[in-house]
């Protein structure tokens, strides 16, 4: 009797799930499967809709892709692929990635504003942010990174352009050459540093995986931000700042409270 109970539940759930209708809350039905006026919404706010374009289309054409979206998924779940150790594995890492991107949300919607001298100080640190901003021309070479110390020492020996160019094919290395413009604000402050000292015409070389890029600063222009625009910038560095080491103080907490267990040979090196 109670076998048959839970059968016929079973079986009334399904019947209800087939005649979901789409109103109220609900947008659509895909199979049984709602999609709400709420999921819309977040999906729509991922999107960045042209001025100008149709609201109720932009709409339209959000909720066909997540009704196409779920179709396939429905389809991976018939296949049994939501069962498989690599989905398992990737839905708790995502799982994972998206808590710890809430929790630091919240540190950084509760927090308070940094103060009119805290950003002052802030924006006096990072002059390569703010009052002495610029965008700089470079002269560039693009070439493999060698091994050989006798090419690496050729190249280290090399104070211009030029003398690269002779140590790079003394060595039998392929290069070319390009411009680029970079502005200050998006280079690491400890760098900035380094680079500002730099002699005229000195190189410095950017690894970049297999390959490396030598630069030569060619040219300077003041590219300060705006007073609005630049106090935006600097709170926001700040927030940031401090979320990052927030996350780092919790983490150090739990590491410390926690208790971790690892099998021979996968423990973490002291």
């Amino acid at each position: 009797m109670h076998k048959k109970l839970i059968t016929a539940c079973l079986v009334a759930s399904v019947i209800a799930g087939c005649d979901r209708k789409a109103e109220g809350q609900t947008v659509a039905v895909v199979n049984g499967e709602e999609i709400t006026s709420a999921e819309l919404n977040a999906e729509l706010s991922q999107v960045n809709v042209p001025t100008g374009f149709d609201k109720d289309k932009a709409r339209n054409q959000v909720l066909q892709a997540m009704v196409d979206r779920r179709l396939l998924a429905q389809q991976a779940k018939t296949d049994g692929l939501d069962k498989s150790p690599e989905f398992l594995n990737k839905q708790r890492r995502a799982n994972e990635d998206l808590l710890i991107g809430m929790l630091a949300s919240r540190q950084l919607n509760t927090a308070q504003l940094p103060s009119p001298d805290a950003i002052a100080a802030f924006q006096a640190s990072r002059p390569e942010m703010f009052a002495k901003r610029e965008a700089w021309d470079l002269d560039q070479l693009f070439y493999a990174t060698p091994t050989d110390a006798a090419a690496l020492k050729r190249i280290a020996d090399a104070h211009s352009l030029d003398a690269l160019t002779a140590a790079l094919s003394q060595s039998g290395i392929a290069f070319n050459r390009g411009k680029n413009k970079i502005n200050t604000a998006i280079v690491p402050h400890d760098l900035y540093i380094k680079l500002s000292a730099l002699p005229t015409g000195e190189p410095f070389i950017v690894p970049a995986g297999p390959r490396s890029v030598a630069n030569v600063i060619t040219g300077r222009q003041p590219a300060p931000p705006p007073p609005d625009e630049a106090k935006a910038q600097a709170v926001a560095a700040i927030r940031q700042g401090d979320g990052q080491k927030f996350m780092e103080t919790r983490l150090k907490s739990l590491r410390g409270s926690a208790k971790i267990e690892y099998k021979d040979g996968f423990a973490p090196k002291k």
